[in-house]
């Protein structure tokens, strides 16, 4: 993929880690953001109930897992898991992360430069975290892990949206679906990918390596050694992903591609031991799960109701089954 030497976004001052200053936080998902405000104002909700929750808002969990990785909260000892970063960080702070989500309207936006509403996104990134974490279950690797890799994989894609909004706000990037997506289109008009951009968004919060560098690989797994499986497991996650959304979401007449996507290259399928006929159970696995997220979420705004002076929780709402 070339770049276009003729397009004003190909200047060579333009760097993923430009693209990653501009955006100070991820949108957070207007499914759960709610949810979790209603949740955090309830004085009686249990910590792994509020974790159940932020695992499915990859922009708090984003936040989450950045201030528990801070100086301050660390000292000196990584945290890889919102469970241990909600913990660090305290119940206080992040309630203060959720209601500044919530009353900050940039945080909860479609991604025009995609063509992506805001929703779309939110499962996008949903579906190919329960995908890796299928995944890592069945390659003996850390769930949690491919979890927030999955949950984070587009993130690059935030991170345009944010610069080409302050800079191009007419810029439009077209999907060509899997493998590579909108790559094509990215590196024409900025020279690098939203793959690159998101693992320099990583880097620059702290994140380590085990994360940013399968993000950054996501396309071209063979390219890193050192983070070989976990690119290559994120590389399937989003065939996954992608098959169970269009099993759930059917694409429009119009739509470029309307069949499943291509299966993911044998060899990547071979390194990680797994076959056709494993990918189409695993997705309707991830299908399945997909489901149970979405149902988990309309009991929880069914079981939490308003009374003078807050909200209160009047039924299990089943939160700590999620995951």
């Amino acid at each position: 993929m070339r770049t276009n030497s003729t397009s004003p976004f190909s200047r060579p001052a333009l760097t993923p880690d430009d693209v990653a200053r501009q955006l100070r936080h991820l949108p957070s998902a207007p499914r759960v953001l709610p949810r979790l405000k209603q949740l955090l104002s309830d004085g009686n909700s249990a910590m792994h109930e509020v974790v159940a929750l932020i695992r499915l808002d990859p922009g708090i969990a984003a936040r989450v897992l950045h201030i528990g990785n801070s100086a301050y909260f660390s000292h000196g000892l990584r945290c890889y898991t919102v469970d241990e970063a909600v913990n660090r960080v305290g119940y206080d702070q992040v309630y203060e992360l959720v209601a500044s989500a919530v009353a900050s309207e940039v945080l909860v936006r479609p991604l025009h430069t995609y063509g992506l509403e805001a929703d779309e996104l939110w499962r996008r990134s949903i579906a190919c975290a329960l995908a890796a974490e299928s995944l890592a279950t069945r390659l003996s690797v850390d769930r949690d892990i491919a979890y927030t890799v999955g949950l984070l994989h587009s993130l690059g894609m935030v991170a345009i949206d944010a610069w080409a909004f302050q800079h191009q706000p007419d810029l439009r990037l077209v999907s060509r679906g899997l493998p590579y997506e909108a790559g094509e289109a990215e590196r024409a008009a900025l020279g690098f990918h939203q793959a690159e951009a998101g693992a320099a968004l990583l880097r620059s919060w702290d994140f380590p390596a085990v994360m940013s560098e399968p993000i950054r690989w996501q396309y071209l797994p063979r390219g890193t050694v050192a983070h070989f499986t976990g690119s290559a497991l994120l590389h399937v996650a989003k065939w996954l992903r992608s098959a169970a959304l269009r099993a759930d979401h059917p694409p429009h007449a119009g739509a470029i591609h309307g069949g499943r996507p291509p299966l993911p290259d044998a060899s990547i399928l071979q390194a990680l031991n797994l076959t056709p006929s494993r990918l189409e159970f695993l997705a309707e696995e991830v299908r399945a799960r997909l489901s149970s997220v979405h149902s988990l979420l309309e009991t929880t705004a069914a079981a939490v109701v308003s009374f003078p002076g807050g909200t209160r929780q009047v039924a299990d709402s089943g939160i700590a089954r999620v995951g």
